[in-house]
């Protein structure tokens, strides 16, 4: 089995295209269902955030997969499959793994080191797991990549050159409206990224801070933790009118912010300038809005293009070697792991001969003392694990080398240990000194 992550993302494709194969929580697990009932597929887990959509696959066979999960994609967003094509990557065994630590990371988000991805892989995986869609190799996968964008906060200094979509919008939001301490701010929505958001605002100072949500009771707990006060969702085109920066990220459907709110909210400004920041996908401020004369909409793609520079900052180069590392360490322990059970039979095979030779040793020779039955039953299991050593050794040698399995299949011939034992056989646990 190998592993395959096929997807699109900000570095493939334009926000329209990411917009159009956005995907609810419905929809994901759909596509993840999709996706599993393929028969090259065997485990499929399903990342979907504001700038990415992938499908990570355990895969029978490569090409078999791709064109499985590229036709489920298709179908899932509505977009021809040769329109997709064109903004698709695709990445398989250590290229896959490395994407994964990437990721997870947050080196390939459109914020480079951005910490919400880390919740977002956790979920996926949850979901996944929850719908029988996940196994153990995509599980093993998700959780080394999660421990690896740990390290990656805690041990380098990502997060001290990280810049966030909110920081970047309150860049632009600067520039046209002055201090934040000046500016009336209002959050649309309350999950983590408008959380996110209204926590960076208030940290900023901003002059005031209002939270609407469609749940008044989620807008409600946001205000009080963030020190701003919540409005009812039947108030927000009043809430509109009085805010200089507004900042949305609903993760509704339709346009949450129309042409003509924004238009109705400009004239009763009387020509005061006003930023609007879209943080979802699909986009919450109708796009037709910022052809209002003093209304400055700032989209994902905006945003993207201001946050370009930072992904080649060099501080970043700690956080490449680790994954590089990580990387390598995972595919050893991968291809040890496959060499193991091998590893594992061989051994029982030996311990039942010696168990048997042992036992028609006891039938001949019954007046043996106990202290000379011991002594040969000693010399016996170190005569065998001599001869094993050697075999045993060279096989994860060669397996850290990714040549174990040609090996493997030696050892397996050699001593004719059948391969349905070889696959049901329990593998030591590590530190036994016998796996």
């Amino acid at each position: 089995m190998s592993v395959v992550v096929l997807g699109l993302s900000h570095r493939t494709a334009p926000i329209p295209v990411l917009e159009s194969v956005s995907l609810d929580a419905e929809g994901v697990a759909a596509l993840a269902r999709t996706v599993r009932a393929g028969e090259s597929v065997h485990e499929a887990v399903v990342v979907s955030t504001c700038n990415r959509l992938e499908v990570y696959a355990e895969a029978a066979t490569f090409h078999g997969a791709v064109n499985e999960i590229g036709e489920a994609l298709a179908a899932s967003s509505g977009v021809p499959l040769g329109d997709l094509r064109e903004h698709l990557y695709v990445h398989y065994e250590d290229r896959a793994i490395a994407h994964a630590f990437t990721v997870a990371c947050g080196l390939d988000s459109m914020a480079v080191g951005e910490g919400q991805i880390l919740g977002q892989l956790r979920e996926a995986l949850r979901t996944a797991q929850a719908d029988g869609q996940a196994g153990g190799t995509l599980a093993s996968l998700f959780q080394q990549a999660l421990r690896v964008g740990k390290r990656a906060h805690s041990e380098t200094e990502l997060d001290t050159v990280s810049v966030s979509l909110v920081e970047a919008g309150l860049a632009r939001a600067a520039r046209a409206l002055g201090p934040l301490e000046q500016t009336r701010v209002l959050v649309v929505g309350a999950g983590s990224m408008s959380s996110l958001a209204a926590t960076t605002v208030a940290r900023g100072g901003a002059g005031d801070l209002v939270v609407i949500n469609r749940t008044r009771s989620k807008a409600q707990r946001l205000a009080t933790t963030t020190g701003g006060r919540s409005l009812p969702f039947e108030d927000l085109q009043q809430a509109l009118r009085e805010a200089d920066l507004v900042i949305s990220c609903t993760g509704a459907v339709g346009h949450v912010l129309t042409a003509d709110m924004v238009g109705r909210a400009a004239v009763d400004r009387a020509g005061r300038a006003q930023v609007l920041v879209d943080l979802a996908l699909p986009r919450d401020v109708d796009p037709r809005a910022a052809e209002v004369e003093t209304v400055d909409v700032v989209g994902l793609e905006e945003l993207g293009a201001d946050l370009a520079p930072g992904q080649v900052s060099p501080q970043l180069q700690q956080v490449q070697d680790l994954v590089t590392a990580e990387v390598a360490a995972y595919l050893t322990g991968r291809r040890a792991q496959a060499v193991a059970p091998t590893v594992a039979a061989l051994r029982s095979r030996a311990a039942d001969v010696v168990a048997a030779e042992l036992s028609r040793l006891e039938q001949r020779l019954p007046q043996l003392d106990e202290t000379t039955r011991g002594e040969v039953q000693l010399a016996v299991h170190r005569v065998v694990e001599k001869l094993l050593h050697t075999p045993t050794v060279r096989v994860k040698e060669l397996a850290g080398e990714g040549q174990g399995g040609d090996y493997a299949q030696a050892l397996r011939e050699l001593f004719d240990l059948d391969p349905h034992d070889v696959a049901a056989v329990s593998v030591p646990p590590e530190g036994s000194g016998l796996a």
